[in-house]
């Protein structure tokens, strides 16, 4: 046999075992994807029971921590995620209760809009028609976004019986603000909060006017939310409550002690707690321990209380007098130098870049100060006098020299 003969059964040799072997690679790949897709159906299974032991857990401590005390003939409606009482009366809920926990953080389960009665509720809640066209938006008492890492959950924060009437610069504005208010809490401590909100009903309330409504649903004037971290040594708890309007202060603005909002609805909020843990948290009204330390917005104060005295004016009201010269008041909460703009900037009671006013000391003019203005006037309330102008849409006064800012306490006391 030549070599003609050998060389042609070396490569039949070599493309049959080539075959076999992409064959064999192929059927592995087939396994391999197999196991795979049974790891993932799985691994959804898992997923499904280790909700369901956490959404078991919400519940359970609502019940033992964080319901509201009921009166005579009120049911609690349980839902997944969340725990309320239906008014029939006003058709929406007295209140809602649920945890927000530390899952928010990864939870991205998209809006999904599918308004629905709430079949639970025996006496029946409003429905699309009572809303479609109001006038008014389909505001929720627990947030869709506080629900989004688990389905069931999220789909129950969509029945009517979680929906109450609000103005629709308050639902996507302030309130929509707390609702972010709350969850940076969590976000930033991985700490799980208590929440129960709700509107202010009374009597006389004016319903939704709607030709073809089928219920008569009562338009609120306030809405309430409380905030309580229980699991600590030092629980702590606070409460806000805002029109139903449109909003222009900060969210922190509108914080008051949870009393407030029991004197206002009538409702007795965290019976279970012991007497004296009760009392003091729900004196509380104070928004400083609320922020972590690794909190970009730590720091920030609530606006000086207008009216100011004398005619000054605070850091919300500056935007109503530009190019004009008054006196904005408010705390620095925030300095700092820029290089390329050659400037010391102190933010009024919100750091930038969320700032509603802040004062400007060209570097020229630091020379006319006895102080080095960013480190001394932190965290001090002061005055500043100048000419109001904008600057990215953020109002802002110029000031040259000492004279053109003074402490609020000396402002306010000089003749």
């Amino acid at each position: 046999m030549g070599t003609q003969y050998y060389f042609t059964l070396f490569v039949a040799t070599l493309f049959s075992a080539a075959t076999f072997a992409q064959s064999d690679l192929e059927s592995k790949l087939k396994v391999l994807e197999q196991q795979r897709s049974d790891l993932l159906a799985k691994e959804v299974v898992m997923t499904a029971r280790v909700d369901s032991a956490k959404l078991a857990i919400v519940r359970r401590d609502l019940v033992k921590w964080g319901l509201p005390a009921l009166v005579s003939e009120e049911e609690v409606v349980v839902h997944p995620g969340h725990m309320l009482v239906y008014s029939e009366k006003h058709e929406q809920p007295k209140w809602t209760a649920h945890i927000a926990t530390p899952d928010l953080i990864e939870g991205r389960l998209a809006r999904i809009d599918s308004f629905l009665p709430d079949p639970l509720v025996k006496t029946g809640t409003a429905v699309t028609a009572d809303y479609w066209y109001s006038g008014f938006d389909r505001g929720h008492m627990v947030p869709s976004a506080d629900m989004r890492w688990n389905f069931e959950a999220l789909q129950g924060t969509y029945l009517y019986s979680n929906i109450s009437p609000q103005v629709a610069d308050l639902n996507r504005g302030r309130w929509a603000e707390l609702e972010d208010w709350g969850r940076r809490y969590v976000y930033y401590s991985k700490r799980r909060i208590f929440v129960a909100t709700g509107p202010v009903l009374r009597d006389g309330l004016p319903t939704m006017q709607k030709a073809d409504r089928k219920n008569e649903v009562s338009i609120p004037e306030y809405f309430w939310k409380i905030y309580a971290d229980l699991d600590s040594d030092a629980p702590k708890a606070i409460a806000f409550v805002m029109s139903n309007a449109k909003q222009e202060y900060p969210v922190i603005s509108y914080a008051v002690p949870v009393d407030s909002v029991e004197k206002l609805t009538g409702i007795d909020f965290f019976p279970a707690l012991d007497d004296a843990t009760e009392d003091r948290i729900e004196a509380l009204a104070t928004t400083s321990n609320w922020y972590s330390d690794n909190d970009p917005r730590a720091g920030e104060v609530a606006p000086l209380k207008a009216p100011l005295p004398k005619g000054m004016f605070n850091s919300i009201q500056a935007k109503y007098h530009v190019g004009k010269t008054v006196t904005v008041c408010g705390t620095v909460v925030h300095s700092r130098t820029t290089v390329k703009a050659k400037a010391v900037y102190l933010n009024f009671d919100t750091a930038n870049p969320d700032e509603d006013f802040y004062a400007t000391i060209w570097q020229n003019n630091t020379v006319n100060f006895s102080y080095d203005p960013e480190t001394w006037l932190l965290d001090k309330k002061v005055c500043v006098t100048g000419k109001v102008t904008i600057f990215d849409e953020v109002p802002r006064i110029s000031i040259n020299n000492e004279k053109e800012l003074m402490l609020y306490e000396d402002a306010i006391a000089a003749p």
